[in-house]
Parts: C-alpha cells; structure tokens; sequence
C-alpha cells in the first residue's frame, strides 16, 4: 500500500470508526455478503479446517458454523476500527471482565506479582487489550510482530496503543521483560499462531498434530511468572465477556511442555464451546511434524 492509497482510504476508515454501532454492524452485514457469498475469501481453507477439526459434524453444521465465522470476522474486522475513537464508557460496555477474573487479577495485583497472559484469537482480543489496560492495575504489554505495511502498522499502533497498552515487538520480548521488572506489569502472548515447526512444541489440537509456539513457556520459566489463561466470550453481538484462570504461580518447577500443554487444552475447550469465534481462514495447520533423522 503506497502513502497515497493510504491517505486516500484513512478518510474511510475513520468514518466506519465513528459510525454508530447499529450502523457498523450494517456494514458488516454488506461486508459478509461481499466476503463470503461473492469472494469466498479463503473458504476453502476454512472449511477444510473445521472438516479437519470437527470430523463428527455433518456437512450441514460445518457450513453453519462457516457461515457464522464469517458473519464474526466481519464484525472484529469493524469493531477493531472502532477503537480509534470509542469512547473509555463505551469500551467498556461492550467488552467487560468477568467478576472473578477481575478478582484473580487484583489479587495478583495487591500480591506485586507482575504476570504472563496467554491468550488465543478467539472473540474480540483486541478491544480485550484495551479492557486490561482500562481496568486492572498492571501495566499490559502485548507481543506483536511488527506488519510490513509502515502505514498500516503505524494505523495498528495507534489503536493498540491507545487506552494505554505498550508493545513489545517479539524479538525484543525477554529482554524488555527483564527491563521492566521493577513495574507491575502484565506480559500478553498469542499463543495459537503457527510458528517454525522444527523449534515448535508439537502436541494434537482439534484433532490434528499442530506446532505451538515454545516461546511463552521458555520466557515462562525463565522469569518465573505466574502463568494465567484468560479468554474472550462472544456474549452477543458487539458485547464480550473476559474470563482467566492461573495455569501455574510457579513456572520454574515446571516440566518441559506441560505449560504449552496447559495454555493449548485450554484454548480448545474454549473454541470447542464456541467455535465460530475463532480464526478458521488462518492456515494454522501448514507445516507437518518434522521427522527425526536417524544418525547411523
């Protein structure tokens, strides 16, 4: 995307951000319609996914829950412009903590133990980074990869940035961690993308063997902070709920693999609950495990 293209399209943007909200899910309405009965975006691998993932659903319930993504991914893809100008009240109507979630923070909190979140694209993960930073009393920092596209990183940026949340580019995550240990601080990882598969943790998610970053659990043990899952639930559209449980308060007496086993059941007991709220159109799946050579 050259700067002009940029500049031209940053007019619109805006508009769909200030739109209110019966308005923007409108749009998305028109968006889905375009993306998934027209273009197909990426239907095929979609589809193959859930088939893959959910092997005893029919055809029928598959297409259902294809259908549904879509509709979904319409609305993040909206919702996530809104942040540029949503107001504090506004975000946090529509993207709230549990009570006991935000209890477990807080004592976390009132005990100085700064924190790993592990996290999943399920639901709204990006207006829940702007609840944490609203909400609780540790500082967030979210692992990011810096995107190609200046223009749109920099677009990126501002709205991650904007409820007060500070990002750590991933090549830079232990050695910012080790730097702002004196703050009380919590450390996100998205933790279902698909990294290379001969340094991955492999293990089988949704019925298929699947490569898991190690990072989060090596950065865990290291710096031996308690590990806590959190989740975001789709309540209804435009309205998501945030949940989290401690996976352990002592990672340094861990064994090696059992907190990416942990982070990873977690994820898919939530995605098995509410499947169309996670991201089928990424090819999650594309490496193979890596076979062992056997040295004579």
């Amino acid at each position: 995307m050259s700067a002009l293209v940029y500049y031209l399209v940053l007019p619109f943007i805006y508009l769909i951000s200030v739109l209110p909200f019966s308005l923007l899910y409108a749009v998305s309405n028109g968006v889905y319609i375009l993306l998934y009965k027209v273009l197909g975006y990426r239907k095929a691998i979609v589809l193959a996914n859930l088939r893959n993932s959910f092997p005893e659903k029919t055809d029928a319930e598959i297409n259902k829950i294809a259908s549904d993504y879509y509709k979904y991914l319409c609305d993040l893809f909206l919702e996530t412009f809104k942040t540029l100008t949503i107001s504090k009240k506004s975000m946090l109507k529509h993207c709230y903590f549990n009570p006991e979630a935000k209890a477990l923070f807080d004592r976390l909190a009132a005990e100085n133990k700064s924190i790993i979140l592990v996290m999943g694209h399920l639901g709204n993960w990006e207006w829940s980074g702007n609840t944490v930073s609203l909400v609780l009393k540790q500082q967030l920092y979210v692992i990011y990869h810096p995107i190609s596209n200046k223009y749109f990183d920099w677009l990126m940026y501002r709205m991650r940035t904007r409820f007060g949340t500070k990002l750590i580019a991933m090549k830079d995550t232990f050695r910012e961690m080790l730097e702002n240990r004196a703050e009380l601080n919590a450390t996100a990882f998205i933790a279902d993308q698909t990294p290379a598969p001969e340094s991955a943790y492999w293990t089988t998610f949704l019925n298929q063997e699947t490569p898991v970053f190690k990072g989060t659990e090596l950065i865990a043990r290291k710096i031996n902070y308690p590990v806590v899952y959190a989740t975001v639930k789709r309540v209804k559209r435009g309205y998501y709920e945030m949940f989290a449980e401690v996976l352990c308060e002592t990672p340094n007496q861990t064994t090696d693999g059992e907190i990416s086993e942990m982070h990873t059941r977690k994820l898919e007991r939530d995605i098995i609950a509410q499947p169309e709220v996670w991201l089928w159109s990424h090819r999650r799946w594309k490496h193979k495990r890596p076979v062992k050579q056997v040295v004579a």
